[in-house]
């Protein structure tokens, strides 16, 4: 008989820990190590979007290395600023399938809810960096609009819990949104899209957990890693007693210049993955938002990079290669 170790549950208040992340430049350069003329290319990049990223996060990051996986997703560059054609606000075309204020309505049988603009670190490649969250979200006094949407549409089966990042919530705003949609008969489905067990493993508390199970629907937890340095032993510990709770783990992937974009890195991040009990889901080619071009991976590489990576690895490790359009009923497939 195989004995089942017991959850390790993080003490560390996680509100405590988001309200000391790291917004100053100067100080992630400074905690790195790195050259202070990074400065003012940084400070000019997070004029337009600030800079955020908790100290957990920044504590997997190698001292010295500007090139370093991780640090490329989170430090401001000047590149930026610079407008590509091509590369807009709403690369996906949000808004134009907004339903009601904060709830897209894109595909079949799903809808999205931009549950908060709030998230526990800000990625320099964001696809909705410039979205128009005070307009666009279901505040509690809208949050009635979306029931009511959801409940009159029997097709949709499953909602999408998005933002920002659905775990910024406390778990009693959380616990308001769920206890709206509990009794709608036809939601079989709960997929919450969320950088949080990444980024900051202890905002996965037993309570959470909890408050997910009590949820009448099945339970999708799809975390969001593009490198294998970013799952250390904190982010698998803290998924553990979620898996066997139930809940299915996913992973969505970006490939980005720089951080990724390597049979290495990918097979590394496939197998990271798997150790902590997560399958990998979709391996998404850069949205086209407006300051993240200098990520691009032309096509022609992404499809080389997934054959080799369909040559290396069982098939349940590959990613599906995708690009969202805006427009289409689903997303994209590349291969």
């Amino acid at each position: 008989m195989i004995t089942r170790t017991p959850p390790r549950w993080h003490t560390v208040d996680w509100q405590k820990s988001l309200a000391r992340a790291i917004r100053d430049p100067r100080q992630l350069l400074e905690q790195l190590a790195l050259p202070a003329d990074l400065l003012p290319a940084a400070r000019a990049g997070a004029e337009d979007f600030p800079l955020l990223v908790p100290h957990s996060y920044v504590a997997r990051m190698q001292p010295g290395n500007p090139q370093d996986p991780l640090l490329r997703q989170v430090l401001p560059l000047e590149a930026e600023l610079q407008n590509v054609p091509g590369y807009v606000a709403d690369p996906v075309g949000d808004l134009p399938a907004m339903a009601r204020p904060g709830l897209l309505h894109k595909y079949h049988g799903r809808a999205l809810v931009v549950t908060t603009g709030a998230c526990g670190i800000h990625c320099r490649y964001c696809f909705r960096r410039h979205f128009p969250y005070q307009e666009a979200n279901p505040m509690p006094d809208r949050w009635q609009q979306v029931r009511e949407y959801l409940a009159a549409d029997e097709s949709i089966e499953e909602l999408i819990l998005s933002g920002g990042d659905p775990l910024s919530l406390s778990d009693q705003r959380l616990a308001g949104l769920l206890d709206a949609v509990q009794s709608i008969p036809h939601l079989k489905r709960l997929r919450l899209h969320t950088r949080y067990p990444i980024i900051l493993p202890e905002r996965l508390t037993a309570d959470l957990l909890q408050l997910l199970q009590q949820a009448p629907q099945a339970v999708i937890m799809v975390i969001h890693a593009n490198h294998a340095n970013e799952l250390d032993s904190g982010v698998t510990a803290a998924l553990a007693p979620y898996r066997q709770a139930g809940i299915s783990l996913l992973n969505q992937a970006v490939l980005l210049r720089g951080v990724n974009d390597s049979e290495a890195a990918l097979s590394g991040l496939s197998e990271a993955l798997f150790e902590a009990g997560v399958l990998p889901y979709y391996l998404h080619q850069l949205d086209p938002v407006q300051g993240a071009a200098h990520f691009a991976v032309p096509d022609t590489r992404a499809r080389g990079l997934h054959t080799a990576l369909r040559a290396r690895l069982p098939g349940y490790l590959v990613p599906r290669l995708v690009r969202e359009m805006p427009g289409e009923t689903a997303k994209s497939p590349l291969i």
